[in-house]
């Protein structure tokens, strides 16, 4: 049997996840848990692998559905399902099945609170939920104003149920801690003077950090019991000045599948968008959109890393290939040579915040777009 190469794959540092993970806690406030957020197949790293390298480092996990709460149940044991909380809201069909599975839920309003108290009594099992404030995010969570009432009303139900359904936390969600310092204080103090107002027992969860939130607030947060991490764990800072204390968890490789000389006046890709003005030869190399390579860096003035050196993108992104300019190598690269899209390579290093700049977008979309066709490799 013949041993293929991936074309295009993904090499994951779990040690760097686990020292990520421990740059986050030192942010932290002092007693802090950290709950780790592994949605999206942990940003496009592999939630079965992540999850496990994670299992002794943190206090919990932060999932974005019913869905994902169950697989990464089936990864760490249902033991530790009480472990996971649901970040989002949950659909009426998914409330028995995520209470059943003792996953953490959230609640906005009154009706999900006493929706999830009839499912809770259905499968005669405790609702445990986090109630969420809104200061600032908007996709969900109470008013300010009405937090305390519905606090209130989930203490009411727990005695008169005898429990059917607890207050595991109190929550709410940074919008801009990376972009809008003066916002974001005024938003923590807000949420203090909330948390502060409820007279919550220690048994509570209270949590509002995200990534940015974290690394840059961190010792504002001390009110705060537990943080939620997604973007450091992996190594990407959201803030650029603490990119230096992260290791990028991920390098995203693919490989030259063709060299060919280029003549004046040819053209490369759809749309023929690049026109040579000289001689020169290219690469082709096997990524597209269809591996998650954005068609928006075509014509933005991206490169690849091909034995250490920069490699321009020329013309546009396809599906399945790209074409990068080799011709001041020097040493022009073979069919099957290894080139970095993402990653460092030698002492040249693009970094996901370099991709995402160049297409136009977040580094959270460049993780996360990594598709299933890319494949995985753990180290």
């Amino acid at each position: 049997m013949v041993f293929m190469r991936p074309r295009c794959w993904a090499e994951i540092d779990l040690e760097a996840i686990r020292h990520n993970a421990a740059v986050c806690r030192t942010a932290a406030p002092p007693h802090n848990r950290l709950m780790a957020i592994v949605k999206a197949d942990a940003y496009g790293h592999g939630v079965e692998a992540v999850a496990r390298a994670l299992a002794d480092c943190v206090e919990g996990f932060g999932v974005a559905n019913v869905t994902e709460a169950e697989g990464l149940a089936k990864t760490l044991g249902t033991v530790h399902a009480g472990r996971v909380l649901i970040l989002g809201p949950v659909l009426p069909e998914e409330r028995i099945p995520a209470i059943d599975g003792n996953f953490a839920v959230p609640v906005s309003n009154h009706e999900e609170v006493d929706a999830f108290l009839l499912a809770a009594k259905a499968v005669g099992k405790s609702a445990r939920v986090h109630a969420v404030v809104n200061t600032g995010m908007g996709r969900m969570g109470a008013q300010p104003e009405a937090l305390p009432d519905l606090i209130e009303h989930i203490r009411n139900l727990k005695e008169q149920t005898r429990g059917a359904i607890v207050l595991d936390g109190v929550a709410s969600h940074f919008p801009s801690a990376d972009e809008e310092s003066e916002f974001t204080r005024s938003q923590i103090a807000r949420f203090q003077a909330l948390i502060a107002s409820l007279k919550l027992g220690p048994e509570v969860r209270i949590h509002l950090a995200n990534s940015a939130g974290l690394l840059e607030f961190g010792p504002q947060l001390g009110f705060t019991t537990e943080s939620r991490p997604g973007l450091a764990i992996y190594g990407v800072a959201p803030v650029a000045r603490h990119q230096s204390r992260l290791h990028p968890a991920m390098m995203w490789k693919t490989r030259v599948t063709l060299v060919r000389e280029i003549q004046p006046g040819d053209t490369i890709s759809y749309g023929r968008t690049f026109v040579a003005k000289a001689p020169m030869r290219a690469a082709t190399l096997a990524v597209g959109y269809a591996d998650g390579y954005p068609r928006s860096l075509s014509g933005n003035g991206a490169d690849v890393l091909i034995g250490g050196r920069r490699c321009p993108l020329l013309g546009r992104v396809t599906m399945d290939q790209v074409i990068v300019d080799v011709t001041d190598l020097p040493t022009p690269p073979l069919p099957g040579d290894e080139v970095v899209l993402m990653g460092q390579q030698e002492n040249e290093i693009i970094h996901a915040a370099e991709l995402a700049e160049k297409a136009g977008t977040i580094p959270w979309e460049i993780l996360t777009g990594i598709t299933g066709r890319v494949a995985r490799r753990y180290r």
